[in-house]
């Protein structure tokens, strides 16, 4: 393989092992994102326990409501950022990996190409030393 092609596919390894982390990354932030929604779920439903059965946490709960339903929205659009993030890491990681492979194919073909080019050579080296054999 020529020192060219290592290169490209050098880089294109490095693109695609940095979008893969990427989009590792990415994964993580949602999977934060989604436990967050979760336990922001389960902290409602025990402070509407606590409301049925006290009177004072009774009145608060309106307010407990409003800043939960703030916290829970951006929370919300926090997963929506992800959703479009991820979307994009994935289509960049898979642009990546095509471009790779491209890389990977020429590379074979100018290998497989220098082969068949040495073939040749060979072949004509002992085609001339057979005529001068036979004209000798």
């Amino acid at each position: 393989m020529t020192a060219w092609a290592q290169s490209l596919i050098r880089i294109s390894n490095y693109e695609v092992e940095t979008l893969q982390k990427r989009l590792a990354e990415i994964t993580a932030r949602r999977a934060s994102t989604e436990m967050r929604l979760a336990v922001l779920d389960a902290e409602v439903e025990i402070e509407r326990e606590r409301a049925r059965a006290d009177a004072d946490a009774a009145m608060l709960l309106q307010s407990y409501l409003h800043g939960w339903k703030l916290r829970k929205g951006a929370a919300e659009a926090d997963l929506t950022v992800l959703d479009h993030e991820e979307e994009g890491a994935r289509d960049a990681l898979t642009s990546a990996f095509e471009e790779l492979k491209k890389f990977e194919h020429v590379a074979e073909l100018t290998r497989l190409n220098a082969v068949i080019a040495a073939g040749k050579r060979e072949t004509a080296a002992f085609d001339e030393l057979g005529l001068r054999r036979r004209a000798g």
